[in-house]
């Protein structure tokens, strides 16, 4: 090669490297630097309305049955939303609509992020985390559906998110599950009241504070944000466990029997609070990436 070529060619690899990152997105896109922006199903022309979500969770609860396991480190879940060429739309009582958004799994494999919790096992002292207690993983168990970020304050869920507990403990193996991809825990959060089945009781969320703030360098980009939300669901159901012992199944029932399993609809609860969301909106895929760009 050359010795001009040489030059060239380190030249060309000098500019690259000394290339800085994209700065992650601000203001009021902070928290979106994971949206799946180069997906097929976002880059379809015929989407009316293009965005990102990232919210996050710092409080609440879960409750299966008689056991209640705080949510005590923050849970993220962050997503692509598209409307789609049909618009649908869901109506409320009050005869308004609001639209309903499908979803694309964030960038990076991070749709769901969440520490394990620590579930003490009933009628056990917690003497040794891990082998007198369980730690369970919140995980994906499917597609989160059925997005209506309008339905704030409505009695009607803001999203379907179904999940799957791993299990881990010393003798539980490397597979127990409480729900199943086919088989998931469903929940349906709502801002609004609770409809459950006996002998749960109504619950009612809290919207928060709903701001809306348009792009400031002038792009069609909406930047939408709710904080201090609290979402609940109190009418789902839990099935049973599988999967669960060093030869996989062999516990299943000893799990079962110690948290109630399946646990019927109108047993359970999840407590979503202090919940702040990130939404932003746009009419095109180039103007959203063009105003997280900008930010």
């Amino acid at each position: 090669m050359k010795a001009s070529r040489v030059l060239v060619a380190v030249a060309a690899i000098l500019a690259l490297t000394a290339t800085p990152a994209q700065a992650a997105p601000g203001g009021a896109y902070a928290g979106l630097d994971n949206c799946p922006l180069t997906s097929a199903t976002m880059k379809d022309p015929t989407n009316l309305q293009v965005g990102c979500v990232h919210s996050v969770t710092t409080g609440g609860s879960v409750t299966i049955g008689a056991n209640v396991v705080p949510l005590d480190s923050p849970i993220t879940i962050q997503f692509g939303v598209y409307w789609p060429a049909d618009a649908p739309v869901r109506e409320f009582p009050d005869g308004t609509v609001a639209n309903v958004y499908s979803t694309v799994p964030a960038a990076k494999g991070k749709t769901l992020v969440a520490k394990p919790l620590q579930v003490s096992i009933p009628g056990i002292a917690n003497i040794i985390p891990g082998v007198t207690s369980v730690f369970a993983q919140v995980e994906l168990a499917g597609s989160i559906t059925g997005f209506v970020p309008l339905a704030t304050g409505e009695d009607t869920p803001v999203f379907v998110l179904p999940v799957k507990l791993h299990l881990y403990n010393a003798l539980f193996g490397t597979k127990c599950y409480i729900g199943s991809d086919s088989n998931p825990i469903r929940f349906s959060p709502t801002t609004g009241t609770t409809s459950p089945p006996a002998p749960n009781q109504p619950i009612t969320g809290d919207p928060g504070t709903l701001t809306v703030v348009p792009d400031p360098n002038g792009f069609e980009t909406l930047g939408v944000g709710f904080t201090g939300a609290t979402l609940v669901d109190n009418a789902y159901g839990v099935p049973k466990a599988n999967g669960c012992g060093l030869i996989p199944g062999s516990l299943d029932a000893l799990i079962n029997l110690a948290f109630g399993l399946p646990s019927a609809p109108g047993k359970n609860a999840v407590v979503f609070s202090g919940n702040n969301t990130a939404f932003a909106l746009s009419p095109s895929l180039d103007d959203l990436t063009g105003a997280l760009a900008a930010s």
